[in-house]
């Protein structure tokens, strides 16, 4: 995209969401299992929940991306498939230009704040395919009500 009018269609007014169950819960930490996958991801937590294993959550999921680059082929994923992310691979389907934010769907729908300065998330296309690393620390932010 060339334009980074932050009214223009590429900014969706709700971030992708996803809803799993609690497979697994800490101190300041749950892991989250995702319907239909093998995805178990471990997120941090910045506000206190009130969820017990088992429970069903919906919320989004915050990541630090590292350079982004766009790539010709291949899937979406998260890597590991348990534990942390540390690895995203998919297309990209919204963001939000004035707050630097790039929703990826790598499989699982990400809100990914770019950290590498030469980057904006007007560098990007929706349906664009992109690989990356995310810094330690994604955050699971509850959905509202």
């Amino acid at each position: 995209m060339s334009s980074a009018d932050p009214s223009t269609p590429f900014d969706p007014a709700v971030p992708p969401a996803v809803s799993g169950r609690v497979a697994e819960r800490g101190d300041g930490w749950i892991e989250l299992q995702i319907p239909g996958t093998s995805y178990r991801l471990r997120l941090v937590l910045e506000v206190q929940l009130d969820a017990a294993v088992g429970d069903k959550l919906s919320g989004t999921l915050h990541a630090a991306a590292r350079r982004i680059d766009v790539i010709s082929a291949g899937g979406r994923y998260v890597e590991p498939v348990s534990g942390r992310p540390r690895r995203l691979q998919g297309r990209v389907v919204g963001g939000h230009v004035a707050s630097g934010l790039l929703y990826v769907h790598a499989g699982v729908p990400f809100v990914c704040n770019l950290t590498d300065g030469r980057q904006q998330v007007s560098d990007f296309e929706i349906g664009q395919l992109v690989s990356f690393d995310v810094e330690a620390g994604t955050v699971f932010k509850p959905s509202r009500g």
